[in-house]
């Protein structure tokens, strides 16, 4: 029996042949335009009587990113975890006022390559469990818990994917969290602890993860994911030096249970990446990667970096998006332009001399 392909299960990667075979059983779409920024960026409560934490039920997906497991934790996203663009976008707005430049690049870099581009679907997670004699291609391992395109190794809460288990809570990084925010951060996290904890992650992976990566995407999310915590789920109503102060006890539910606190109040105005250059800044560590083996640390820029990102935007179109769908055709050739144009149209305000690429030419 062969296992039916799921709608959102990632299209890059497959062959010719079954690229063939697969995309005329799915519902193709054209993808709709990005929604702009909301009309209320206030601060409000985001765990209201439309959006009550629910756990999970069977076939709910989750994966590697905290901030969209809790959105679909709390009704914000669909709970089962299969989510459009649009609906990510929707989504960090309202429930944790996600500038709209950034929601819409992280929206598009994972469809891009982590998502269904036929379908417009993505899963936040990990895939369905299969049923069968009959394994599924490698592309459907499924959504953001895919390894080496945006979920990367030296994450604060979830394990190096070599070691098997990329997207469930990590209860020895939690203790290490813990631990530098009470030795950094007088008990809580905060820019001062994150730029420490992340030198630690980054050398610990390069100590016990021969495949280690820092390349390209994954050197922009090491840096830019060490201060979402603080961004995103750090009480709205908290003033002064309270705002960048992240208590542990939210922290932990926010990683491990997928929720946030009761009577929680988003920041009042949209951000999501304030303090990255801080945090790299602290301790800065090139783009680069294991050799095979641990230890062997080397330099590597060559898919770009957080102090070249138009190097990066470039290899990531060139390189990343294009290995992953060498001649793409028709509808999927189609729908691999529209949702470019949209993700450099969210990446060009962080680089605006940088040209925008045609793989697959411009129309």
């Amino acid at each position: 029996m062969v296992v039916a392909f799921p709608s959102y299960a990632p299209l890059g990667g497959l062959t010719a042949r079954e690229l063939q075979d697969i995309i005329p059983t799915l519902d193709a779409v054209i993808p709709p335009p990005p929604p702009g920024p909301p009309t209320f960026t206030g601060t409000k409560l985001v765990d209201d009587g439309d959006h009550p934490w629910k756990p999970l039920q069977s076939g709910d997906q989750r994966g590697p990113c905290p901030g969209l497991n809790v959105l679909a934790s709390h009704g914000y996203l669909p709970r089962n975890g299969i989510v459009t663009p649009a609906q990510l976008i929707k989504a960090t707005q309202e429930g944790l006022n996600f500038d709209n430049v950034a929601a819409r690049l992280a929206a598009y870099s994972g469809l891009l390559v982590n998502g269904n581009v036929v379908t417009n679907l993505l899963s936040i997670g990990a895939k369905s469990p299969q049923t069968g004699p009959d394994p599924p291609p490698p592309a459907m391992v499924g959504g953001l818990n895919t390894h080496g395109t945006i979920e990367a190794d030296a994450s604060m809460s979830r394990g190096d994917a070599f070691f098997g288990d990329n997207h469930s809570f990590n209860q020895t990084l939690w203790e290490q969290f813990v631990d530098f925010s009470n030795r950094f951060g007088n008990g809580f996290y905060n820019l001062t602890v994150a730029g420490e904890l992340r030198l630690h992650l980054i050398q610990q992976s390069i100590a016990q993860n021969p495949h280690f990566s820092l390349m390209g995407f994954n050197h922009f999310g090491a840096y830019g994911t060490s201060v979402l915590p603080i961004n995103m789920f750090v009480d709205g109503r908290k003033t002064g030096s309270e705002a960048g102060q992240l208590d542990l006890d939210t922290a932990l539910g926010v990683f491990r249970d997928m929720r946030l606190p009761q009577g929680f109040f988003r920041k009042a105005v949209p951000g999501g990446g304030e303090g990255t250059l801080d945090v790299y800044l602290a301790h800065p560590t090139s783009p680069g990667r294991n050799t095979g083996a641990v230890d062997s640390f080397v330099v590597d820029e060559s898919l770009g970096g957080f102090t070249d990102p138009c190097k990066f935007y470039t290899e990531f179109v060139n390189t990343t998006v294009r290995g992953l769908y060498p001649n793409p055709t028709g509808v999927l050739r189609r729908n691999l332009n529209i949702n470019l144009g949209f993700f450099y149209d969210a990446f060009a305000p962080a680089s605006p001399d940088c040209p925008q690429v045609f793989p697959y030419g411009r129309d």
